[in-house]
């Protein structure tokens, strides 16, 4: 393999790696789809409820489903992209019946839509002028920085005094936005419209503080190792995306897991403890408490959180709980 090979493998599996955290983390879309929001004094009212739109029909049976069924309960299972294309086919009549049918909806948090929440949060966790980036990254990295925040029409001044996590998140979503993934067009905006529409009761694995906690919360150097993982998988982001958002609106699981979870796992292990294995277990036992009530529910996550050995799914089965594929 020469060179050139090497390193362009190596900037998709930092791609992969950057991108997990879109289809990781609930708030993904919605963290970014301001930023300069973040140094604003005052917080604008938020936006009016998205209106229900309707989804372009996926060919074949569409993204994958799972239920969990026991005398008086059933909870289905549903991946979600937090960031998508408007014209994304992800539409199929099985998820719609799902959703229909549910009492109550789930997801990663109640409210990822909240800017007015959202705002304080990165305000108090996802800036620090008082040790910029230009103190942590190499002056090479610096001028990739400034480059992709250019590109991505970011001020890069600004970008400067975010703290890694943020300038990771940020630039893994910036180029997607900017490529016409939009996080307005992300599944929960879609479902919760439609929840809030049919009255369906909205519920939350976690809060957005805890959310931003998770990255917020590592340690510095994981901190800048996403982010340097981000600055290299800049250019390839889109394309990793385009590939992974494929696999998700036709089923395919396996190359879900590959193109995502394995690389996460192998390339960058704290973040995907962080990401996926602590959050996945913690959701397993709300999971539980669920199914141990009455009724049904539609339980919509992103499409990370159910591929692989560390998936939920794995973890109900190793704890007997039968969890089936649609």
């Amino acid at each position: 393999m020469t060179v050139s090979a090497r390193l362009t493998t190596r900037a998709a599996h930092l791609a992969r790696t950057a991108l997990g955290a879109v289809l990781g983390l609930g708030l993904a879309g919605a963290v970014v789809l301001q930023p300069v929001q973040a140094f604003a004094q005052t917080v604008e009212a938020a936006p009016a409820p998205a209106a229900a739109r309707v989804v372009p029909q996926a060919d074949g049976a569409g993204p994958a489903l799972w239920v969990i069924r026991d005398a008086d309960s059933t909870l289905y299972l549903f991946g979600t992209v937090h960031v998508l294309r408007p014209t994304t086919a992800w539409g199929s009549a099985r998820v719609d019946a799902a959703f229909a049918g549910a009492d109550q909806i789930w997801f990663e948090v109640s409210n990822p839509d909240d800017q007015a929440a959202i705002i304080p949060l990165i305000q108090q966790h996802g800036l620090s002028p008082d040790r910029p980036l230009s103190s942590l990254l190499t002056a090479e990295e610096m001028t990739d920085l400034n480059a992709a925040a250019t590109a991505a029409g970011l001020p890069a001044a600004q970008l400067n005094i975010f703290r890694p996590w943020f300038a990771g998140l940020t630039l893994a979503v910036a180029p997607l936005v900017k490529a016409g993934y939009d996080p307005q067009s992300g599944v929960e905006q879609i479902l919760k419209a439609r929840a809030d529409a049919a009255g369906k009761p909205v519920h939350g694995f976690e809060t957005l503080d805890k959310q931003i906690g998770i990255l917020a919360g590592m340690p510095e150097a994981d901190q800048l190792a996403f982010l340097r993982s981000a600055l290299e998988a800049y250019d390839d982001a889109t394309v990793e995306l385009d590939q992974m958002v494929d696999a998700w609106a036709a089923g395919d699981l396996s190359t879900l897991e590959r193109i995502t979870v394995e690389e996460m796992r192998a390339d960058s292990p704290a973040v995907y403890q962080a990401l996926l294995v602590q959050r996945n277990t913690d959701w397993a036992g709300q999971i539980q408490t669920l199914l141990a009530g009455s009724g049904t529910a539609f339980i919509a996550v992103g499409a990370a959180h159910l591929a692989g050995d560390d998936s939920v799914q794995e973890i109900l089965k190793d704890r007997g709980v039968a969890v089936a594929r649609e």
